[in-house]
């Protein structure tokens, strides 16, 4: 299957755990402290029919901002995984 390796992400101000299938339904099982990124994580994984799973501690009393980004940045990191480790180096390549 497609399922993508775990992408964990500790940083002073958050504590950020990724799993994505690329062989997914579109289901999304997040919890982020910030319900309009649950919802954006939600229409990710529904309308890319992959299943993302993403569970998120921050310091959301101060900001969202470090959240938002390190579950970005954990997401990505997951994808460029998967595509170095599949696809081989498609920097710079677009696919026509």
């Amino acid at each position: 299957g497609a399922g993508l390796e775990e992408v964990k992400r500790l940083t002073k101000e958050t504590n950020v755990s990724v799993k994505i299938n690329l062989d997914g339904t579109g289901v999304a099982d997040s919890s982020t402290g910030i319900p309009f990124l649950d919802h954006m994580l939600d229409q990710l994984a529904s309308h890319g029919l992959f299943d993302v799973h993403v569970r998120a501690t921050g310091d959301i009393h101060i900001d969202d901002h470090h959240t938002n980004e390190d579950v970005a940045l954990a997401i990505g990191s997951d994808f460029e995984s998967y595509q170095q480790r599949e696809l081989g180096n498609w920097s710079g390549k677009r696919v026509s």
